[in-house]
């Protein structure tokens, strides 16, 4: 599998960020089966710090997670942890809750007749994954990311699961807003993992990246949106004729380079103006529109929607989000 260029990767990871928007510390006697993904427009994460769990997804495949593991789950989606595979399933949502800290919440489910020692511990966080102008990637992750497929290129994350387990376990003064660091910090390098060695065996799209001169063309887009892209000037940055660089461009990306710098900047456009709250006229300047008149028009017809309106229809959510450079 051919490698992404370092440069390429960092522009990938540049506008990664991961805003944790919930979480649940999980103590739970066997036997259990819980259930996730009541939204399924966002990333789940999950870590084991004490037990055996088994992770069910909607396609029906079950992984097993030992004390220790660490899970991503980019798209989210209807999934379930158990203590046994076959075991009926409770949505997260109808466990009673005490309120630890602002997003962060214990649930308690334990059979007072059973050792403690024999409870399972879990730390779960629903999560906001945005990977920027490149966004269509996370289409193309796997339903289900494991930390214990990248410890041994990265034992630095030994050390970080460690720490989850010991604050889970012993719940010192602060601990909960330490865990929700530690895990924003897994999941992004689970992501950055994946990125590194070449996006798996993704394809479409992401064979674009693959090409050392078309991955170029796409990093500079990327690296400089607002730019008055011409077909001309992204043949030479690949260092091809206008004709070839378009054929080729058309056939690995599955749209036209001027379609995809499009593109590139409503989806930005969309993150700022919702996300960032960012001043319709700023966003205009910054991807390189004469006017806000004409970024609107240009909005419009892309998504179907205008600026205004997709400012009106999305809040801006409390709390700083995770930033991954």
């Amino acid at each position: 599998m051919q490698m992404l260029s370092s440069d390429l990767i960092s522009e990938l990871l540049l506008g990664m960020r991961l805003d944790g928007l919930h979480y649940n510390r999980i103590q739970i006697s066997p036997p259990f089966g819980v259930r996730f993904g009541e939204d399924p427009t966002r990333a789940q994460f999950h870590f084991i710090a004490r037990g055996r769990v088994y992770l069910r997804t909607d396609s029906g495949v079950v992984h097993t997670l030992e004390a220790g593991d660490a899970v991503l789950l980019p798209r989210g989606g209807i999934h379930a942890l158990l203590s046994d595979p076959s075991i009926p399933c409770l949505d997260v949502t109808d466990y009673s809750v005490t309120t630890i800290c602002r997003r962060v919440d214990d649930i308690h489910a334990c059979k007072a007749e059973q050792c403690r020692s024999t409870d399972t511990l879990i730390f779960s966080g629903c999560m906001e994954f945005d990977l920027g102008g490149m966004h269509p990637l996370v289409s193309m992750m796997p339903e289900v990311m494991q930390v214990g497929t990248l410890i041994d290129r990265n034992p630095e994350l030994l050390p970080v699961l460690e720490a989850m387990a010991r604050e889970v376990s012993t719940e010192r003064a602060g601990f909960a807003g330490i865990l929700t660091r530690l895990a924003d910090v897994v999941s992004a390098s689970i992501v950055r993992d994946w990125v590194e060695c070449g996006c798996g065996d993704a394809q479409g799209w992401v064979e674009a990246l693959r090409d050392p001169r078309m991955g170029r063309v796409i990093a500079a887009i990327h690296r400089d949106p607002g730019r008055n892209w011409t077909v001309e000037m992204m043949a030479s940055e690949m260092g091809s004729s206008r004709s070839v660089f378009a054929e080729r461009f058309l056939e690995v990306a599955g749209v036209t380079p001027l379609r995809y710098v499009t593109e590139l900047r409503m989806r930005l456009a969309s993150q700022w103006i919702t996300r960032d709250r960012m001043a319709i006229d700023v966003v205009a300047e910054r991807l390189g529109y004469g006017s806000q008149a004409a970024f609107s028009r240009a909005f419009k017809r892309t998504t179907g929607k205008s600026p205004g309106t997709i400012r009106s229809t999305k809040p801006a959510r409390d709390g700083e989000p995770v930033q991954v450079a």
